[in-house]
């Protein structure tokens, strides 16, 4: 949209803002305050006819997408009024035209923290950190201090995602996709919004992989009638021989989402009739506490007598229960035509926990939580399914981290600490140089010492001195061992640097004033001057608490007193020497400096895409901990990132080229003779250059070849490139 154009509804947007009102105030109308439609409907028309709302990336209506949200989170979620007063007013806060202060006096406190969350929530995202990491989806919920605010942030993804179903793939879209998948997906997952999340995954992956996502719809629309048959005769040859053995039970059968069986099928490597549990029956039974076990492997004995079972995929955690509490049956069994169907056998209780209590849905499927994380989300759960609405959400704060702390690079990295760290913790977190050399830090912009204590949110940058060197009592202010054991390695380094150059010292006076040194003697005068330790002596020596003169003083008063015959020496002056500083520094450790002179690290070039020198790059971690090093463009990074963001490393070229690259060039032309001398040629004046291998395929009068050649980095593969292309019959030149 063009900035200065005003922003106005077209009438179909008009027509489904009214709709949308009319059902949300037939769904939460008891609970406005009397003067709020009126208040928000001032407001929102004074700021579109004042012209302070503007449509999104996408071009959608910011006011009709806050209603639309608004109704999704009183239907899924069960917010009443302060959640949806909220995201109305939104759009006002986030243009400036509306104030937290003023939203207090209109409309209550209450709206105001959840407004005043989500705004944190847009400053946390401006710092542009690593968004894929789990330390952002902790930091996101550490900085809902009101919980409604992430699940209106899971709402809004979700309305998002439903909006741009027919708007074009750009690099926008692909983005909000990826991050649906792997940041709001697994908080509506924790939350136990299961069908929010399958709505969030299911659409990413429309949108990310469109033929994976069509190809597997199609096939489940193909055969949904008749796996609906198929189920039906099952189950109902089960149902009879149990209402024979007086069970009470109902019978739930669930098929796999699309982004399931898409998993599934990238991870068995097979295609879609490959996956054989698009479906399982799962048997509830309503079981007195004492006959559970009982009646569960009655069931169990039940189906296996009828159907044969697979004894590989029988899966006990009634009689071992899971550590997280979890208990249930599961076995796959052969059914008819010789399918295999998974059956899971439980009870109401045991059902009850697994979707609701401590063994959470989430972390049954393997999502790795947190301390406490269970307890607090099963409280969350329990309060969304309170008749009452969400009234005790009102006052409920988010203390799951307190604990922790999450804080910020200058670059927008983040970072986690826990509670009462200070700005030294940072500091040796970073390199234990920058550590030993902290003098203070900026933390968000204001200059504080090294004590400081840091909170959740602050973006750190240290400051550092060459004189600076770590101390003793630097040991009281860190609170991580991380810190600790880099400072007193620092202070070994230290003092034993100090003990040579103290030593070399005495020796050098000693010799000054012709002064034989026996080093029984000396240990004497260490004792005489009060030294229990002979480092704290050498100590004062180097730190210049100590006179080297009043050493030998001491010294040639023990030998005149023990061998009267030792004659006085003239004493010279003090500081006939220099000290050279040790100013060796290391190479800062957060980034990886790919030179072929590493050592200590193992790495290779990644054979998918074969960087070269100059090109932007990241390391993967890989199973065998060595790290393969991508370009950032490689087809293979949003896998990548997606799913192993926590394996991801940043890394960097040395600052100077020192090795030749392969890359492979396709070139397409016209079928003209004497193209692949012209084109070998360009290749072979360059004395830099090297041809490894040329492939040639020719058809329809079209060429089509690929260049394998040594290049030294990206600025020389440029001017290749840009030479090639002017070759005559030349259409097109990329590096694959």
């Amino acid at each position: 949209m063009i900035m200065n154009e005003k922003f106005a509804f077209s009438q179909q947007e008009k027509d489904e803002t009214l709709s949308l009102l009319s059902r949300l105030r037939a769904a939460i109308g008891d609970t406005l305050m009397p003067d709020d439609e009126a208040s928000l409907r001032s407001q929102l028309t004074d700021a579109i006819g004042n012209n302070k709302i503007s449509r999104d990336a996408f071009g959608l209506n910011p006011v009709l997408c806050s209603f639309q949200t608004a109704l999704l989170v009183v239907e899924e979620i069960g917010l009443k009024r302060d959640g949806v007063v909220a995201i109305l007013l939104h759009p006002l806060v986030a243009g400036g035209d509306l104030t937290l202060d003023e939203v207090t006096k209109g409309y209550g406190h209450s709206v105001s923290i959840i407004l005043k969350g989500l705004m944190r929530i847009a400053e946390l995202y401006a710092k542009n950190p690593v968004v894929e990491s789990e330390n952002f989806r902790n930091l996101l919920l550490s900085f809902a201090e009101d919980m409604r605010v992430i699940l209106i942030m899971i709402a809004s993804r979700v309305n998002l995602m439903r909006q741009i179903r027919d708007m074009p793939d750009n690099p926008v879209k692909h983005e909000v996709s990826q991050e649906a998948a792997y940041l709001y997906a697994p908080l509506a997952h924790k939350l136990g919004l299961y069908k929010l999340k399958s709505e969030l995954e299911d659409l990413s992956l429309k949108y990310l992989e469109h033929d994976a996502y069509y190809m597997i719809k199609d096939k489940l629309s193909a055969t949904k009638k008749a796996r609906d048959q198929y189920i039906e005769s099952f189950i109902t040859p089960i149902k009879e021989k149990l209402d024979a053995a007086g069970l009470h039970f109902h019978m739930k059968g669930r098929t796999k989402s699309i982004h399931s069986i898409w998993q599934k099928m990238k991870k068995q490597n097979c295609g879609f009739e490959g996956i054989y549990d698009l479906f399982a029956i799962r048997i509830i039974l309503d079981s007195p506490l004492e006959l559970e076990k009982q009646q569960c492997w009655q069931v169990y004995s039940i189906i296996t007598d009828m159907y044969q079972p697979n004894p590989k995929r029988l899966r006990d955690w009634l009689s071992v229960p899971k550590s997280n509490g979890y208990e249930s049956l599961h076995i796959t069994v052969l059914g008819p035509e010789q399918k295999w169907v998974e059956v899971q056998i439980r009870t109401e209780r045991m059902d009850a926990v697994a979707e609701r209590g401590v063994a959470a849905h989430w972390r049954y499927k393997g999502i790795k939580g947190e301390t406490g994380l269970d307890e607090w989300l099963n409280n969350i759960r329990s309060i969304l399914e309170t008749s009452d609405g969400l009234q005790m959400m009102d006052q409920f704060k988010m203390d799951l981290y307190e604990d922790e702390v999450f804080v910020f690079s200058p670059k927008g990295d983040l970072f986690k600490f826990p509670k009462g760290a200070t700005v030294l913790d940072f500091a040796y977190h970073i390199h234990s140089n920058v550590g030993n050399r902290c003098t203070g830090a900026r933390i968000n912009g204001k200059m504080v010492n090294f004590r400081e204590q840091l909170r959740s949110g602050d973006q750190v940058e240290i400051i550092t001195s060459n004189n600076q060197k770590p101390k003793q009592d630097w040991l009281n202010i860190v609170s991580t061992s991380r810190a600790k054991s880099k400072i007193r390695l620092a202070l070994k380094e230290t003092q034993a640097k100090e003990g040579l150059f103290a030593k070399e010292m005495i020796e050098r006076k000693f010799k000054n004033r012709k002064v034989e040194l026996e080093e029984s003697t000396l240990a004497r005068v260490i004792k005489k001057l009060g030294y229990k330790e002979v480092s704290d002596f050498y100590r004062h020596i180097a730190d210049g608490q100590l006179e080297v003169n009043t050493i030998i003083d001491a010294y040639l008063e023990i030998q005149m007193r023990d061998n009267p015959t030792v004659q006085d020496v003239p004493v010279r002056s003090a500081g006939e020497y220099t000290y050279q500083a040790d100013n060796k520094q290391t190479e800062n450790d957060d980034v990886l400096v790919i030179d072929r002179n590493l050592k200590g690290v193992e790495y290779q070039l990644a054979k998918c895409c074969n960087p070269i020198y100059g090109d932007e790059v990241f390391g993967f971690v890989t199973v065998n901990g060595g790290i393969k090093i991508h370009r950032c463009d490689c087809p293979n990074a949003p896998e990548l990132r997606k799913r192993f963001g926590y394996r991801v490393v940043r890394a960097k070229w040395s600052g100077k080229g020192a090795s030749q690259y392969s890359i492979t060039l396709r070139v397409v032309g016209n079928d003209d003779i004497g193209i692949v001398n012209n084109l070998t040629s360009i290749i072979s004046k360059d004395q830099k250059l090297v041809l490894r291998s040329i492939s040639i395929d020719s058809h329809d009068g079209l060429f089509r070849g690929n260049l394998v050649v040594m290049i030294d980095d990206t600025s020389k593969l440029e001017t290749l490139i840009k030479k090639l292309q002017t070759v005559k019959g030349v259409k097109q030149v990329e590096r694959i």
